[in-house]
């Protein structure tokens, strides 16, 4: 088994090869149903992940599966266009392997999003929320079992795992847009089973306003790496047991779908306010 140093190395000496002089500092993750903002980036390369070196196939709808190197609001940024979750059947190590590469990469500051649920009664489907904190309970953490120092320490802080300068430039960028934000925790469990009403109880007890089954493992590894994250979370539905109705994934893919306009709008004026 070759070293995940070694494995980033060969990933990383494909890309090079396919993007020319591209040397992106900014990494965006996008979500279920968020994808479409990819679509968006100029003088793009698209790889598909297929085709990487020992990244990871996103099998879920809504997750295209296109790592797009190009230029966003005057920004040099790599997109994973879709990602691949813990549910699917891969490791930890693996679910995180394109926040290694955007550290290979060279990447300073990565907008990562989702798709979740809402706990908090306060929130509505459509809503934004920033993330500002986190509550891993997938069972599992990406750093488990060898460190390999020259990818960061064995053990990170995680005190400030959004950053808050980040947090408050999303703050102004919505300000700017005349755009609602919300503010809240996201818990991450593991999936693919949807939560039970008892278990959104739980959540909502323990100080989670929102949850889903992603993003929590990409941050730790950005945090290690020492890349600054902010964490965009959509609502695309109310969790279990909130309201008196069913949960289903097309509802999350469409909801994410109408509220796209927006989310696009905010992550470009981020973007732009960023220095």
């Amino acid at each position: 088994m070759h070293s995940l140093k070694r494995r980033i190395d060969e990933s990383l000496e494909y890309i090079l090869a396919a993007i020319n002089d591209y040397r992106p500092q900014i990494g965006l993750i996008l979500g279920s149903g968020l994808g479409s903002l990819a679509e968006e980036i100029e003088q793009e390369v698209k790889l598909d992940y297929k085709n990487i070196p020992y990244f990871p196939e996103s099998t879920v709808e809504g997750h295209a599966g296109k790592l797009i190197i190009g230029k966003l609001e005057g920004k040099t940024v790599i997109a994973c266009q879709g990602r691949c979750h813990y549910y699917e059947g891969y490791n930890l190590r693996e679910v995180t392997y394109p926040v290694r590469i955007m550290q290979a990469l060279g990447v300073k500051t990565l907008i990562v999003t989702n798709a979740a649920g809402g706990i908090n009664k306060s929130f509505q489907p459509g809503d934004i929320m920033v993330i500002e904190d986190h509550i891993n309970l997938i069972g599992e953490n990406p750093l488990r079992g060898k460190n390999e120092k020259e990818l960061g320490p064995r053990f990170p802080d995680m005190s400030e795992a959004y950053a808050k300068d980040l947090r408050n430039l999303a703050v102004r960028a919505a300000n700017e847009l005349g755009m609602k934000l919300q503010k809240g925790v996201y818990a991450a469990l593991s999936g693919p089973s949807y939560e039970t009403p008892a278990e959104i109880r739980f959540l909502s007890i323990i100080g989670a306003d929102a949850v889903g089954m992603s993003t929590v493992p990409e941050v730790i590894v950005a945090n290690q790496a020492n890349i600054k994250v902010l964490g965009l979370s959509c609502i695309t539905n109310m969790a279990s047991g909130v309201l008196e109705r069913k949960l289903d994934h097309a509802e999350v893919i469409e909801t994410a779908n109408k509220v796209q306009a927006d989310f696009k709008k905010l992550v470009k004026k981020i973007l732009f306010l960023l220095p």
